[in-house]
């Protein structure tokens, strides 16, 4: 049973940058893929960012580009989301998911909170002045 704690959320001002982190238990990540979503509130949540077991990464949110970075660090079973340029629309809760995918073109597929059998609470990022 896999088990995923986000952490590093926080306010920032406009500009800033975080690094949140899914702490991975319980099993190691090898062969699972790794979903970043965000829920803004009054808003559905989605995937922007995948991770596949193949360390292959497709961003979704075109708002994002450019600015977000998702990263694997095996020896800590941990997967990073490093966030620079944040923007007041960047505010939203931030969850990492986790599913057993281990074939390196699954982020090609559609996005959607389904695919994903495990999931961290989440942690609430803040950007404003």
């Amino acid at each position: 049973q896999l088990q995923l704690v986000e952490s590093g959320g926080g306010l920032v001002q406009p500009g800033g940058s975080l690094r949140l982190s899914c702490a991975v238990s319980g099993l190691r990540l090898d062969g699972y893929a790794i979903g970043w979503f965000r829920q803004a509130p009054g808003k559905e949540r989605e995937e922007i960012l995948c991770i596949s077991s193949h360390n292959y990464t497709s961003i979704y949110a075109d708002s994002i580009k450019g600015r977000f970075t998702g990263s694997r660090d095996k020896a800590k079973n941990t997967v990073h989301l490093l966030m620079n340029s944040l923007k007041p629309e960047d505010t939203a809760v931030y969850h990492c998911a986790a599913d057993w995918r281990p074939y390196p073109d699954f982020c090609a597929d559609t996005p959607n909170a389904g695919r994903y059998e495990y999931w961290g609470q989440g942690t609430q990022v803040t950007v404003s002045s």
